[in-house]
């Protein structure tokens, strides 16, 4: 969604224009594009981002292959050094297909506040990589609506690091299938050519995502009509999924292709009847236990009701 060069047109690129049109909301997606213009980390933002432990990270890894990476850390750990530069004080580690990732390249960021139903999506260009912290040069930030995110307490987990035994592999076994069928949460990262890449969250009941043959698809709920990720595919059908277990910290993370099919509002599967289906095709699978959060166990996660974006 974002652009690494300083020339970078404003507004929306193609692709989200073309699905804002076919999907009849042109007008109304016209009136959040300011929110597309090069945004600052201040105020409200910084201290947002201070308290928060969790974010999940688009880039590609030295082979050039899209993923969604998940980052952790205890509050404090996304800093805000700059009105345009933020450092996070945590990396994909040993396991993790963003591992060794290179600086210099587009990257997108969506940080999530599971309790308060709270998101930012920032998007930039990645400048000094080190072991165990990152640098970005923010290009875009802003706010999400509370739609559809899970409330759940996290917190960082504190104990002594465990080896967390990423398989790799080209297909998905039972257990993944498994994982996405009973998920309510999953990221999806996606990038276009000019525009740069883009982390965005998607949540529902459980069993919102389906697997069938090797495929993977959900249907597309209503949001805010801007149709960032969708404008992405658009364009670019590069795609890369990250399901969390916040009970387990294991992960699940797909790096493949996905498309928009157009169907008749209510059709088998549409479930919020926009007439949008996203299918995803799976080329390589890395599962494992990545994530150094964990959910409270008292709680109970609810579908929340329903919230204007």
């Amino acid at each position: 969604m974002t652009s690494c060069q300083d020339d970078r047109p404003a507004g929306y690129h193609d692709g989200e224009l073309a699905v804002q049109h076919r999907a009849g909301v042109a007008e109304q997606a016209a009136r959040l594009s300011g929110m597309l213009a090069p945004g600052e980390l201040r105020g409200g933002l910084s201290r947002f981002l201070a308290g928060q432990t969790f974010a999940a990270l688009t880039a590609r890894a030295p082979d050039g292959r899209l993923w969604v990476s998940p980052l952790s850390g205890t509050p404090g750990f996304l800093e805000t050094t700059g009105p345009t530069t933020l450092t996070v004080r945590a990396a994909p580690g040993p396991g993790d297909p963003l591992h060794d990732l290179a600086a210099g390249q587009p990257a997108g960021l969506v940080v999530v506040e599971f309790a308060t139903r709270r998101r930012v999506r920032i998007n930039g260009t990645l400048g000094v990589v080190n072991p165990g912290s990152l640098g970005i040069d923010v290009e875009q930030a802003y706010g999400n609506c509370p739609q559809y995110i899970q409330q759940r307490l996290l917190t960082p987990v504190t104990t002594a690091h465990q080896d967390p035994g990423v398989h790799r592999r080209d297909h998905l076994e039972p257990q993944d299938v498994a994982l996405i069928r009973h998920a309510d949460t999953f990221f999806i990262g996606t990038t276009h050519p000019d525009r740069g890449a883009d982390a965005s969250h998607r949540g529902g009941p459980a069993g919102f995502v389906r697997v069938h043959d090797g495929e993977l698809w959900w249907p597309d709920y209503a949001g805010n009509n801007m149709f960032n990720t969708l404008g992405n595919l658009a364009v670019d059908p590069a795609a890369a999924l990250l399901f969390p277990d916040f009970a387990t910290g294991r992960t699940l993370q797909l790096s493949g292709r996905a498309r928009t099919e157009w169907t008749a509002p209510g059709a088998p599967g549409d479930d919020d009847a926009t007439g949008r289906i996203v299918h995803f095709t799976p080329d390589q699978v890395a599962a494992g236990l990545l994530l150094r959060v964990r959910a409270g166990t008292t709680e109970v996660p609810r579908f929340p009701d329903r919230d204007p974006c």
